[in-house]
Protein backbone atom coordinates (compact mmCIF):
# COMPACT_ATOMS: atom_id res chain seq x y z
CA UNK A 1 0.00 0.00 0.00
CA UNK A 2 2.77 2.37 0.62
CA UNK A 3 4.48 1.96 -2.27
CA UNK A 4 1.39 2.46 -4.15
CA UNK A 5 0.63 5.59 -2.56
CA UNK A 6 4.53 6.56 -3.35
CA UNK A 7 4.16 5.32 -6.92
CA UNK A 8 1.18 7.35 -7.08
CA UNK A 9 2.46 11.05 -5.80
CA UNK A 10 5.53 10.16 -8.30
CA UNK A 11 3.02 10.06 -11.16
CA UNK A 12 1.01 13.20 -10.24
CA UNK A 13 4.06 15.22 -9.74
CA UNK A 14 5.21 14.17 -13.47
CA UNK A 15 2.18 14.93 -14.40
CA UNK A 16 1.84 18.16 -12.84
CA UNK A 17 5.45 18.97 -14.52
CA UNK A 18 4.32 18.21 -17.72
CA UNK A 19 1.15 20.54 -17.14
CA UNK A 20 3.82 23.63 -16.52
CA UNK A 21 2.70 26.85 -18.61
CA UNK A 22 4.02 29.85 -19.94
CA UNK A 23 2.76 33.02 -21.03
CA UNK A 24 3.01 34.58 -24.41
CA UNK A 25 4.72 37.54 -22.61
CA UNK A 26 7.27 35.29 -21.36
CA UNK A 27 7.85 33.32 -24.27
CA UNK A 28 9.03 36.81 -25.75
CA UNK A 29 11.35 37.59 -23.52
CA UNK A 30 12.87 34.19 -22.96
CA UNK A 31 13.17 34.22 -27.28
CA UNK A 32 14.76 37.91 -26.76
CA UNK A 33 16.87 36.96 -23.88
CA UNK A 34 18.08 33.64 -26.04
CA UNK A 35 19.17 36.50 -29.19
CA UNK A 36 21.17 38.84 -26.46
CA UNK A 37 18.99 41.54 -26.54
CA UNK A 38 20.37 43.31 -23.22
CA UNK A 39 17.92 46.69 -23.75
CA UNK A 40 14.52 47.37 -23.65
CA UNK A 41 12.92 51.02 -24.28
CA UNK A 42 9.40 51.84 -24.79
CA UNK A 43 5.92 52.91 -23.40
CA UNK A 44 3.72 50.39 -21.58
CA UNK A 45 0.06 50.47 -21.66
CA UNK A 46 -2.39 48.09 -23.36
CA UNK A 47 -1.55 44.98 -24.61
CA UNK A 48 1.64 44.97 -23.97
CA UNK A 49 2.66 45.99 -20.00
CA UNK A 50 3.20 42.37 -18.95
CA UNK A 51 5.68 42.21 -21.47
CA UNK A 52 8.05 44.75 -19.88
CA UNK A 53 7.47 43.61 -16.83
CA UNK A 54 8.43 39.72 -17.75
CA UNK A 55 11.47 41.36 -19.29
CA UNK A 56 12.62 42.66 -15.85
CA UNK A 57 12.24 39.58 -14.22
CA UNK A 58 14.83 37.94 -16.92
CA UNK A 59 17.08 40.78 -16.54
CA UNK A 60 16.79 42.45 -19.70
CA UNK A 61 17.20 46.89 -18.68
CA UNK A 62 13.99 48.08 -19.66
CA UNK A 63 13.74 52.55 -19.59
CA UNK A 64 10.50 53.68 -19.78
CA UNK A 65 9.83 56.64 -22.03
CA UNK A 66 8.17 59.45 -22.94
CA UNK A 67 7.15 58.93 -26.27
CA UNK A 68 7.78 56.29 -29.05
CA UNK A 69 9.79 57.89 -30.83
CA UNK A 70 12.41 58.89 -28.81
CA UNK A 71 12.13 54.84 -27.83
CA UNK A 72 12.50 53.83 -30.55
CA UNK A 73 15.81 56.05 -31.22
CA UNK A 74 17.23 54.62 -28.16
CA UNK A 75 16.54 51.65 -29.16
CA UNK A 76 18.79 51.90 -32.21
CA UNK A 77 21.45 53.82 -30.95
CA UNK A 78 22.23 50.74 -29.00
CA UNK A 79 22.59 48.57 -32.23
CA UNK A 80 25.34 51.10 -33.17
CA UNK A 81 27.16 51.21 -30.34
CA UNK A 82 26.96 47.60 -29.24
CA UNK A 83 26.48 45.44 -32.79
CA UNK A 84 23.11 43.91 -30.82
CA UNK A 85 20.10 45.36 -31.64
CA UNK A 86 18.13 46.96 -28.56
CA UNK A 87 14.33 46.71 -28.60
CA UNK A 88 11.31 49.00 -28.45
CA UNK A 89 8.20 47.95 -26.91
CA UNK A 90 5.18 50.07 -28.12
CA UNK A 91 1.61 50.18 -27.54
CA UNK A 92 -0.81 49.32 -30.94
CA UNK A 93 -2.07 52.08 -33.45
CA UNK A 94 -0.76 55.41 -32.21
CA UNK A 95 2.12 54.27 -30.19
CA UNK A 96 3.42 51.79 -32.81
CA UNK A 97 3.18 54.74 -35.41
CA UNK A 98 4.73 57.08 -33.56
CA UNK A 99 8.48 54.45 -33.83
CA UNK A 100 7.78 54.74 -37.34
CA UNK A 101 9.81 57.73 -37.27
CA UNK A 102 12.68 55.41 -35.35
CA UNK A 103 12.65 52.49 -37.37
CA UNK A 104 13.07 55.10 -40.66
CA UNK A 105 16.22 56.42 -39.10
CA UNK A 106 17.60 52.78 -38.07
CA UNK A 107 16.96 51.75 -41.98
CA UNK A 108 18.67 54.95 -43.19
CA UNK A 109 21.03 54.70 -40.98
CA UNK A 110 22.09 51.29 -41.36
CA UNK A 111 21.44 50.64 -37.46
CA UNK A 112 20.23 47.04 -36.37
CA UNK A 113 16.83 47.68 -34.20
CA UNK A 114 13.94 45.54 -32.87
CA UNK A 115 10.44 46.35 -32.73
CA UNK A 116 8.09 44.65 -30.61
CA UNK A 117 4.04 46.21 -31.09
CA UNK A 118 0.99 44.95 -29.34
CA UNK A 119 -2.33 44.89 -31.63
CA UNK A 120 -5.76 44.20 -31.55
CA UNK A 121 -7.31 41.07 -30.94
CA UNK A 122 -6.97 38.23 -33.48
CA UNK A 123 -10.87 37.70 -32.58
CA UNK A 124 -11.32 41.32 -32.76
CA UNK A 125 -9.92 42.21 -36.34
CA UNK A 126 -12.36 44.01 -39.32
CA UNK A 127 -14.46 45.13 -36.03
CA UNK A 128 -12.91 48.33 -35.30
CA UNK A 129 -10.89 47.14 -32.59
CA UNK A 130 -9.47 49.51 -29.85
CA UNK A 131 -6.65 51.25 -31.89
CA UNK A 132 -6.90 48.73 -34.60
CA UNK A 133 -4.46 49.37 -37.26
CA UNK A 134 -2.69 47.44 -40.51
CA UNK A 135 0.54 47.11 -38.24
CA UNK A 136 2.79 44.82 -40.03
CA UNK A 137 1.64 45.55 -43.33
CA UNK A 138 2.44 49.49 -42.47
CA UNK A 139 6.00 48.56 -40.93
CA UNK A 140 7.11 46.91 -44.28
CA UNK A 141 8.23 50.37 -45.53
CA UNK A 142 10.27 51.33 -42.63
CA UNK A 143 11.98 47.95 -42.03
CA UNK A 144 13.98 45.12 -43.15
CA UNK A 145 11.67 42.29 -42.08
CA UNK A 146 7.83 42.82 -40.36
CA UNK A 147 6.09 39.92 -39.46
CA UNK A 148 3.43 38.52 -37.35
CA UNK A 149 4.28 34.79 -35.30
CA UNK A 150 0.99 32.57 -36.27
CA UNK A 151 0.81 31.03 -32.67
CA UNK A 152 2.85 31.53 -29.28
CA UNK A 153 5.10 28.47 -30.71
CA UNK A 154 5.98 30.70 -33.13
CA UNK A 155 7.03 33.21 -31.37
CA UNK A 156 10.91 32.28 -30.72
CA UNK A 157 11.43 31.51 -34.33
CA UNK A 158 10.09 34.59 -35.46
CA UNK A 159 11.79 37.04 -32.81
CA UNK A 160 15.24 34.84 -33.93
CA UNK A 161 14.48 35.69 -37.83
CA UNK A 162 13.67 39.32 -36.92
CA UNK A 163 17.05 39.44 -34.79
CA UNK A 164 18.74 38.30 -37.80
CA UNK A 165 17.41 40.15 -40.50
CA UNK A 166 18.22 43.57 -38.49
CA UNK A 167 22.34 42.15 -38.32
CA UNK A 168 22.91 40.72 -41.07
CA UNK A 169 23.90 42.33 -44.87
CA UNK A 170 23.00 45.90 -44.41
CA UNK A 171 21.62 46.66 -40.92
CA UNK A 172 18.01 47.84 -40.17
CA UNK A 173 14.86 47.73 -38.50
CA UNK A 174 12.68 44.17 -37.93
CA UNK A 175 9.18 44.25 -36.32
CA UNK A 176 7.59 41.32 -35.08
CA UNK A 177 4.05 42.19 -34.02
CA UNK A 178 2.16 40.47 -30.78
CA UNK A 179 -2.18 40.57 -30.68
CA UNK A 180 -3.24 41.59 -27.79
CA UNK A 181 -4.66 38.07 -26.75
CA UNK A 182 -1.37 36.62 -27.07
CA UNK A 183 0.09 38.25 -24.59
CA UNK A 184 -1.25 36.58 -21.41
CA UNK A 185 -2.13 33.84 -23.24
CA UNK A 186 -0.61 30.01 -22.23
CA UNK A 187 0.60 27.02 -23.60
CA UNK A 188 2.44 23.88 -21.77
CA UNK A 189 6.17 24.84 -21.98
CA UNK A 190 6.90 21.97 -23.48
CA UNK A 191 5.37 22.72 -26.73
CA UNK A 192 7.81 26.23 -27.28
CA UNK A 193 10.89 25.21 -29.69
CA UNK A 194 12.94 28.26 -28.53
CA UNK A 195 16.11 29.55 -30.75
CA UNK A 196 19.59 29.58 -30.25
CA UNK A 197 21.02 32.52 -30.91
CA UNK A 198 21.78 33.67 -34.14
CA UNK A 199 25.11 33.40 -35.72
CA UNK A 200 27.15 36.12 -36.03
CA UNK A 201 26.73 38.06 -39.49
CA UNK A 202 29.17 36.46 -41.70
CA UNK A 203 32.30 38.51 -43.02
CA UNK A 204 32.21 38.47 -46.72
CA UNK A 205 35.77 39.78 -48.41
CA UNK A 206 35.95 41.45 -51.94
CA UNK A 207 37.03 39.57 -55.24
CA UNK A 208 40.97 39.17 -55.12
CA UNK A 209 41.27 40.31 -58.59
CA UNK A 210 39.24 43.27 -57.97
CA UNK A 211 41.24 44.42 -55.16
CA UNK A 212 44.48 43.76 -57.18
CA UNK A 213 42.96 46.42 -59.46
CA UNK A 214 42.22 49.11 -56.92
CA UNK A 215 45.50 49.12 -55.71
CA UNK A 216 46.89 49.29 -58.62
CA UNK A 217 45.01 52.38 -59.04
CA UNK A 218 45.74 53.89 -55.88
CA UNK A 219 49.53 53.26 -56.26
CA UNK A 220 48.91 55.65 -59.10
CA UNK A 221 46.85 58.22 -57.72
CA UNK A 222 48.63 61.96 -57.83
CA UNK A 223 46.00 63.31 -55.23
CA UNK A 224 44.39 59.80 -53.54
CA UNK A 225 41.55 60.62 -50.53
CA UNK A 226 40.33 57.76 -48.30
CA UNK A 227 36.77 59.10 -46.95
CA UNK A 228 35.59 57.28 -43.48
CA UNK A 229 31.96 56.60 -43.39
CA UNK A 230 30.05 55.23 -40.33
CA UNK A 231 29.56 51.94 -41.71
CA UNK A 232 33.16 51.72 -40.86
CA UNK A 233 32.69 52.40 -37.49
CA UNK A 234 30.05 50.28 -37.43
CA UNK A 235 32.22 47.13 -39.03
CA UNK A 236 34.65 47.81 -36.27
CA UNK A 237 37.30 48.44 -38.31
CA UNK A 238 39.26 51.43 -36.88
CA UNK A 239 41.91 49.24 -36.11
CA UNK A 240 43.00 47.91 -39.96
CA UNK A 241 41.63 51.44 -41.47
CA UNK A 242 44.44 53.29 -38.90
CA UNK A 243 46.77 51.27 -39.82
CA UNK A 244 45.87 52.09 -43.68
CA UNK A 245 46.14 55.53 -43.27
CA UNK A 246 49.13 55.70 -40.99
CA UNK A 247 51.23 52.98 -43.39
CA UNK A 248 50.01 54.25 -46.82
CA UNK A 249 50.63 58.12 -45.16
CA UNK A 250 47.25 58.69 -47.60
CA UNK A 251 45.00 61.91 -46.19
CA UNK A 252 41.98 60.89 -44.69
CA UNK A 253 38.39 62.87 -44.21
CA UNK A 254 35.80 61.11 -41.82
CA UNK A 255 31.90 61.81 -42.27
CA UNK A 256 30.35 62.97 -38.78
CA UNK A 257 29.30 59.56 -37.87
CA UNK A 258 33.00 58.20 -39.78
CA UNK A 259 34.93 60.65 -36.98
CA UNK A 260 37.02 59.16 -34.33
CA UNK A 261 37.55 55.69 -36.55
CA UNK A 262 40.76 57.34 -36.72
CA UNK A 263 41.30 60.40 -34.03
CA UNK A 264 40.36 63.63 -35.52
CA UNK A 265 43.39 65.16 -34.34
CA UNK A 266 45.47 62.84 -36.56
CA UNK A 267 47.81 64.73 -38.56
CA UNK A 268 46.58 63.17 -41.75
CA UNK A 269 43.17 64.36 -41.38
CA UNK A 270 42.08 66.86 -43.78
CA UNK A 271 38.32 67.47 -42.30
CA UNK A 272 39.78 71.24 -42.28
CA UNK A 273 40.29 71.07 -45.54
CA UNK A 274 36.71 69.20 -46.85
CA UNK A 275 35.47 71.16 -49.69
CA UNK A 276 39.39 71.33 -51.30
CA UNK A 277 40.08 68.02 -50.56
CA UNK A 278 36.93 66.59 -52.02
CA UNK A 279 36.83 69.03 -55.42
CA UNK A 280 40.42 68.12 -56.54
CA UNK A 281 40.95 65.14 -55.66
CA UNK A 282 41.45 62.19 -58.46
CA UNK A 283 41.32 58.83 -56.81
CA UNK A 284 39.07 58.65 -53.76
CA UNK A 285 38.33 55.57 -52.04
CA UNK A 286 34.70 55.17 -49.85
CA UNK A 287 35.12 53.00 -46.51
CA UNK A 288 31.60 52.29 -45.60
CA UNK A 289 30.52 55.82 -46.72
CA UNK A 290 27.95 56.47 -49.55
CA UNK A 291 27.27 59.16 -52.29
CA UNK A 292 24.44 60.33 -50.92
CA UNK A 293 23.54 64.33 -49.77
CA UNK A 294 25.92 64.01 -46.97
CA UNK A 295 28.86 63.75 -50.15
CA UNK A 296 27.23 65.70 -52.40
CA UNK A 297 26.32 63.01 -54.59
CA UNK A 298 30.04 62.49 -55.72
CA UNK A 299 28.88 64.74 -58.72
CA UNK A 300 30.79 68.22 -59.81
CA UNK A 301 31.37 70.74 -59.30
CA UNK A 302 32.32 69.25 -56.16
CA UNK A 303 34.12 66.63 -57.50
CA UNK A 304 36.57 66.24 -60.50
CA UNK A 305 34.26 65.01 -63.59
CA UNK A 306 36.72 62.59 -64.44
CA UNK A 307 37.81 61.47 -59.91
CA UNK A 308 38.09 57.40 -59.90
CA UNK A 309 35.46 56.13 -57.05
CA UNK A 310 36.61 52.54 -55.17
CA UNK A 311 33.41 51.84 -53.28
CA UNK A 312 33.70 49.48 -50.34
CA UNK A 313 30.39 48.66 -49.31
CA UNK A 314 28.40 45.52 -47.89
CA UNK A 315 25.52 46.15 -49.70
CA UNK A 316 25.73 45.12 -53.70
CA UNK A 317 22.64 47.58 -54.64
CA UNK A 318 24.66 50.77 -52.95
CA UNK A 319 27.79 50.10 -55.21
CA UNK A 320 27.22 52.77 -58.28
CA UNK A 321 24.07 54.37 -56.78
CA UNK A 322 25.16 57.79 -57.79
CA UNK A 323 28.40 57.70 -60.12
CA UNK A 324 29.94 54.46 -61.47
CA UNK A 325 32.74 53.40 -59.53
CA UNK A 326 35.82 52.61 -61.42
CA UNK A 327 36.21 49.60 -58.58
CA UNK A 328 33.61 48.06 -56.58
CA UNK A 329 34.75 46.02 -53.79
CA UNK A 330 31.90 44.27 -51.97
CA UNK A 331 32.27 42.69 -48.39
CA UNK A 332 32.70 44.06 -44.80
CA UNK A 333 34.63 47.48 -44.63
CA UNK A 334 37.02 45.79 -42.00
CA UNK A 335 38.17 42.99 -43.99
CA UNK A 336 38.23 44.53 -47.23
CA UNK A 337 40.20 47.33 -45.47
CA UNK A 338 42.87 44.25 -44.81
CA UNK A 339 42.46 43.29 -48.36
CA UNK A 340 43.39 46.64 -49.56
CA UNK A 341 46.34 47.26 -47.45
CA UNK A 342 48.06 43.42 -47.92
CA UNK A 343 49.28 44.30 -51.41
CA UNK A 344 49.88 47.74 -50.52
CA UNK A 345 51.88 46.61 -47.33
CA UNK A 346 54.03 44.23 -49.51
CA UNK A 347 54.89 46.57 -52.24
CA UNK A 348 55.80 49.19 -49.63
CA UNK A 349 54.12 51.72 -50.69
CA UNK A 350 53.40 55.27 -49.48
CA UNK A 351 52.28 58.37 -50.54
CA UNK A 352 54.99 61.04 -50.69
CA UNK A 353 54.52 63.32 -47.77
CA UNK A 354 56.10 66.11 -50.03
CA UNK A 355 53.84 65.84 -52.59
CA UNK A 356 51.89 68.86 -54.01
CA UNK A 357 48.74 67.56 -53.17
CA UNK A 358 49.89 67.16 -49.73
CA UNK A 359 51.16 70.89 -50.13
CA UNK A 360 48.15 72.09 -51.27
CA UNK A 361 46.06 70.32 -48.58
CA UNK A 362 48.10 71.58 -45.57
CA UNK A 363 48.22 75.28 -46.79
CA UNK A 364 44.14 74.88 -47.07
CA UNK A 365 44.08 73.38 -43.75
CA UNK A 366 45.94 75.91 -42.00
CA UNK A 367 44.33 79.05 -43.79
CA UNK A 368 40.66 77.20 -42.28
CA UNK A 369 41.87 76.21 -38.57
CA UNK A 370 43.55 80.72 -38.61
CA UNK A 371 39.87 81.60 -39.74
CA UNK A 372 38.19 79.23 -37.22
CA UNK A 373 40.41 80.75 -34.32
CA UNK A 374 39.66 84.09 -35.51
CA UNK A 375 35.83 83.54 -34.80
CA UNK A 376 36.53 81.31 -31.69
CA UNK A 377 38.36 84.47 -30.22
CA UNK A 378 35.75 87.18 -30.60
CA UNK A 379 34.65 88.50 -27.00
CA UNK A 380 31.49 90.24 -28.15
CA UNK A 381 28.47 89.72 -26.19
CA UNK A 382 26.14 87.69 -26.84
CA UNK A 383 28.01 84.74 -27.95
CA UNK A 384 28.30 83.51 -31.09
CA UNK A 385 28.55 79.50 -31.62
CA UNK A 386 32.33 79.35 -32.26
CA UNK A 387 32.94 81.13 -29.46
CA UNK A 388 30.78 78.71 -27.37
CA UNK A 389 32.27 75.41 -28.96
CA UNK A 390 35.93 76.54 -28.69
CA UNK A 391 35.33 76.85 -24.70
CA UNK A 392 33.27 73.44 -24.97
CA UNK A 393 35.67 72.03 -27.13
CA UNK A 394 38.89 72.88 -24.38
CA UNK A 395 36.77 71.20 -21.39
CA UNK A 396 35.77 68.20 -22.91
CA UNK A 397 37.00 65.17 -21.83
CA UNK A 398 38.79 63.37 -25.19
CA UNK A 399 37.28 59.99 -24.28
CA UNK A 400 33.31 61.71 -24.31
CA UNK A 401 30.16 60.28 -26.29
CA UNK A 402 29.26 63.23 -28.06
CA UNK A 403 25.66 63.70 -29.31
CA UNK A 404 24.51 66.50 -31.85
CA UNK A 405 21.28 67.43 -33.55
CA UNK A 406 20.38 70.90 -34.74
CA UNK A 407 20.86 72.79 -37.71
CA UNK A 408 23.52 75.58 -37.37
CA UNK A 409 24.71 73.93 -33.93
CA UNK A 410 25.06 70.43 -35.39
CA UNK A 411 26.66 71.47 -38.38
CA UNK A 412 29.33 73.74 -37.00
CA UNK A 413 29.74 71.15 -33.46
CA UNK A 414 31.08 68.75 -36.22
CA UNK A 415 33.90 70.80 -37.59
CA UNK A 416 34.89 72.33 -33.72
CA UNK A 417 34.54 68.94 -31.52
CA UNK A 418 36.82 66.50 -32.17
CA UNK A 419 36.44 62.80 -31.59
CA UNK A 420 39.36 60.79 -30.57
CA UNK A 421 37.69 57.23 -30.82
CA UNK A 422 34.88 55.18 -32.87
CA UNK A 423 31.34 55.53 -32.11
CA UNK A 424 31.60 58.14 -30.03
CA UNK A 425 29.36 61.02 -31.77
CA UNK A 426 25.91 60.68 -32.38
CA UNK A 427 24.11 62.77 -34.61
CA UNK A 428 20.99 63.30 -36.96
CA UNK A 429 22.77 61.08 -39.40
CA UNK A 430 21.80 60.47 -42.99
CA UNK A 431 18.13 60.87 -42.52
CA UNK A 432 18.48 64.46 -40.86
CA UNK A 433 16.53 63.48 -38.33
CA UNK A 434 15.74 65.73 -35.40
CA UNK A 435 14.68 65.01 -32.43
CA UNK A 436 17.17 62.01 -31.95
CA UNK A 437 19.15 64.01 -29.47
CA UNK A 438 17.66 62.80 -26.10
CA UNK A 439 16.89 58.83 -27.14
CA UNK A 440 20.35 58.97 -28.51
CA UNK A 441 21.76 60.09 -25.32
CA UNK A 442 19.99 57.97 -23.30
CA UNK A 443 21.03 55.02 -24.65
CA UNK A 444 25.22 55.92 -24.84
CA UNK A 445 24.45 56.93 -20.97
CA UNK A 446 23.56 53.32 -20.24
CA UNK A 447 25.72 51.58 -22.56
CA UNK A 448 28.53 53.76 -20.43
CA UNK A 449 26.87 53.05 -17.27
CA UNK A 450 27.98 49.31 -18.06
CA UNK A 451 30.86 49.93 -19.75
CA UNK A 452 32.76 52.58 -18.52
CA UNK A 453 30.93 54.21 -15.58
CA UNK A 454 32.86 57.47 -15.48
CA UNK A 455 32.54 57.84 -19.34
CA UNK A 456 30.62 61.32 -20.13
CA UNK A 457 27.83 61.52 -22.38
CA UNK A 458 27.61 65.48 -23.67
CA UNK A 459 24.56 66.33 -26.08
CA UNK A 460 24.82 69.15 -27.77
CA UNK A 461 21.61 70.47 -28.77
CA UNK A 462 20.21 73.77 -30.62
CA UNK A 463 17.09 74.89 -28.49
CA UNK A 464 14.96 73.86 -31.77
CA UNK A 465 16.08 70.70 -31.89
CA UNK A 466 16.12 69.88 -27.86
CA UNK A 467 11.77 70.67 -28.17
CA UNK A 468 11.41 67.83 -30.01
CA UNK A 469 12.17 65.51 -27.17
CA UNK A 470 12.78 68.27 -24.35
CA UNK A 471 10.26 65.94 -21.98
CA UNK A 472 12.79 62.75 -21.94
CA UNK A 473 14.92 64.94 -19.49
CA UNK A 474 12.77 63.45 -17.25
CA UNK A 475 13.38 60.12 -18.02
CA UNK A 476 17.29 61.17 -17.78
CA UNK A 477 16.44 61.76 -13.67
CA UNK A 478 14.18 58.63 -13.33
CA UNK A 479 16.87 56.84 -14.08
CA UNK A 480 19.86 58.65 -12.76
CA UNK A 481 21.93 59.25 -16.18
CA UNK A 482 24.32 62.33 -15.60
CA UNK A 483 23.72 63.20 -19.33
CA UNK A 484 25.37 66.47 -19.73
CA UNK A 485 22.90 68.51 -21.78
CA UNK A 486 24.28 71.72 -23.58
CA UNK A 487 21.32 73.72 -24.99
CA UNK A 488 22.89 76.60 -27.59
CA UNK A 489 20.16 78.93 -27.80
CA UNK A 490 19.80 81.43 -29.89
CA UNK A 491 15.67 81.85 -29.82
CA UNK A 492 15.04 80.23 -33.14
CA UNK A 493 15.16 77.87 -36.23
CA UNK A 494 18.31 78.83 -37.51
CA UNK A 495 18.21 82.27 -36.58
CA UNK A 496 15.49 84.51 -34.09
CA UNK A 497 15.40 87.89 -32.63
CA UNK A 498 16.16 89.24 -29.62
CA UNK A 499 13.92 89.98 -26.31
CA UNK A 500 13.56 93.63 -27.55
CA UNK A 501 12.47 92.77 -30.95
CA UNK A 502 10.18 90.44 -30.17
CA UNK A 503 7.95 92.80 -27.66
CA UNK A 504 7.98 95.36 -30.32
CA UNK A 505 6.89 92.80 -32.93
CA UNK A 506 3.84 91.64 -30.74
CA UNK A 507 2.45 95.07 -30.79
CA UNK A 508 2.11 94.66 -34.35
CA UNK A 509 -0.61 91.68 -34.18
CA UNK A 510 -1.42 88.65 -32.95
CA UNK A 511 1.40 86.35 -32.94
CA UNK A 512 0.28 84.00 -35.32
CA UNK A 513 0.08 86.87 -37.95
CA UNK A 514 3.48 88.66 -36.96
CA UNK A 515 5.56 86.44 -35.30
CA UNK A 516 8.31 84.63 -38.23
CA UNK A 517 8.41 81.06 -38.79
CA UNK A 518 11.98 80.86 -37.61
CA UNK A 519 11.48 82.19 -34.25
CA UNK A 520 11.10 80.57 -30.83
CA UNK A 521 10.43 82.56 -27.26
CA UNK A 522 13.17 84.83 -26.52
CA UNK A 523 15.89 83.62 -23.79
CA UNK A 524 13.37 80.52 -22.88
CA UNK A 525 14.83 79.25 -19.29
CA UNK A 526 15.04 75.02 -20.53
CA UNK A 527 17.09 74.75 -17.68
CA UNK A 528 14.44 75.19 -15.52
CA UNK A 529 12.82 72.02 -17.59
CA UNK A 530 16.15 69.98 -16.13
CA UNK A 531 15.85 71.39 -12.65
CA UNK A 532 11.99 70.84 -12.29
CA UNK A 533 12.69 66.75 -12.66
CA UNK A 534 15.49 67.06 -9.92
CA UNK A 535 18.46 67.55 -12.19
CA UNK A 536 21.18 70.55 -12.61
CA UNK A 537 19.79 73.39 -14.63
CA UNK A 538 22.57 76.41 -15.41
CA UNK A 539 21.59 80.08 -17.37
CA UNK A 540 24.44 80.84 -18.67
CA UNK A 541 25.55 84.45 -21.22
CA UNK A 542 29.27 84.92 -20.79
CA UNK A 543 32.57 82.76 -21.51
CA UNK A 544 32.72 82.70 -18.20
CA UNK A 545 29.99 81.59 -16.45
CA UNK A 546 29.79 78.61 -19.78
CA UNK A 547 33.38 77.28 -18.21
CA UNK A 548 32.11 77.45 -15.05
CA UNK A 549 28.82 75.62 -15.72
CA UNK A 550 30.83 73.02 -17.94
CA UNK A 551 33.23 72.01 -15.03
CA UNK A 552 30.25 71.55 -12.91
CA UNK A 553 28.04 69.70 -15.31
CA UNK A 554 31.03 67.26 -16.41
CA UNK A 555 32.13 66.38 -12.31
CA UNK A 556 28.43 65.86 -11.50
CA UNK A 557 28.38 61.72 -11.54
CA UNK A 558 24.56 61.41 -10.01
CA UNK A 559 21.71 63.40 -11.78
CA UNK A 560 21.84 64.63 -15.43
CA UNK A 561 22.76 68.73 -16.34
CA UNK A 562 21.28 71.05 -18.75
CA UNK A 563 23.47 74.33 -19.30
CA UNK A 564 21.39 76.51 -21.25
CA UNK A 565 23.94 78.56 -23.25
CA UNK A 566 22.33 82.02 -24.76
CA UNK A 567 24.04 83.51 -27.91
CA UNK A 568 23.52 85.99 -30.65
CA UNK A 569 20.45 85.03 -32.26
CA UNK A 570 21.68 86.27 -35.37
CA UNK A 571 24.99 83.89 -35.13
CA UNK A 572 25.75 81.94 -38.08
CA UNK A 573 28.01 79.74 -39.59
CA UNK A 574 30.90 80.58 -42.05
CA UNK A 575 30.62 79.61 -45.64
CA UNK A 576 29.15 75.82 -45.77
CA UNK A 577 29.41 72.83 -47.44
CA UNK A 578 25.81 72.20 -47.11
CA UNK A 579 24.18 75.22 -48.41
CA UNK A 580 20.66 73.19 -49.29
CA UNK A 581 20.44 73.11 -45.33
CA UNK A 582 18.77 76.64 -45.30
CA UNK A 583 16.10 75.12 -47.40
CA UNK A 584 15.18 71.80 -45.06
CA UNK A 585 12.92 71.17 -42.69
CA UNK A 586 15.67 71.35 -39.72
Amino acid sequence: MIHCIGQSSALTAAAAMEEETVTGAQIIVKALVDQQVEYMFGIVGIPIIEVAVAAQVAGIKYVGMRNEQAACYAASAIGYLTGRPGACLVVSGPGLINALSGMANANENCWPVLVIGGSSDRNQETLGAFQEFPQVEACRLYSKFSARPSSLEAIPHVIEKAVRCSLYGRPGASYVDIPGDFVNAEVKSSQVRYSECCLPPPISMADPAMVSHATSILMNARRPLLIVGKGAAYSRAEQSIRRLVEQTGLPFLPTPMGKGVVPDNHPLCVSAARSSALRNADVIVLLGARLNWMLHFGLPPRYQPDVKIIQVDICAEELGNSVKPAVCLLGDVDAVTKQILGPLVQFSWKFPSSSDWWGSLRGKIKANVESSKALASETSLPMTYYTVFHHIKELLPKDCIIVSEGANTMDIGRTVLQNHHPRHRLDAGTFGTMGVGLGFAIAAALVAQGQNPRQRVVAVEGDSAFGFSGMEAETLCRYNLPVLIIVVNNNGIYNGVNETSWKEMMMLGEPAKVAPPVCLTPNAHYEQVMAAFGGKGHFVQTPEELRVALKAGLAEEKVPTLINVMIDPQSDRKQQDFPWLTRSNM
